[in-house]
């Protein structure tokens, strides 16, 4: 069964850091786009960015300059370095492996506050 693991996340004063990790297991992880998403209350799930197999990376223009994902084939993980972090940014942050349709994986979420 695979499995994505996040940790990271917690409570953060405006304009701190914090960096999330994904961990994957069962997938050939170098073969998949991996993904951060967030979800605040009462608003739809968006992109937050994005990193290919060969390290091609895509931001939401919200976060762009501030957020940086990579990742570690070799350890199958995704990372999300968040800074300058804003209110705004609280969310649920979710990672997801994606190769195709039917291979589609999300984790089960870690909360990120963002909070004076």
């Amino acid at each position: 069964q695979v499995q994505l693991v996040e940790s990271g996340g917690g409570l953060v004063q405006p304009g701190g850091s914090l960096r999330l990790s994904c961990a994957a297991s069962r997938i050939t992880f170098r073969l998949y786009t991996m993904a951060w998403y967030r979800q605040a209350p009462g608003k739809q799930r968006e992109l937050v960015a994005s990193i290919t197999g060969g390290g091609s990376t895509n931001y939401a223009d919200s976060v762009k300059g501030r957020f940086t994902i990579s990742r570690d084939n070799a350890k199958n993980t995704v990372y999300l370095q968040m800074n300058t972090l804003k209110p705004e940014d609280t969310a649920v942050y979710y990672c997801n492996a994606h190769f195709t349709s039917a291979n589609d994986y999300w984790g089960q979420g870690t909360q990120v506050t963002v909070s004076s």
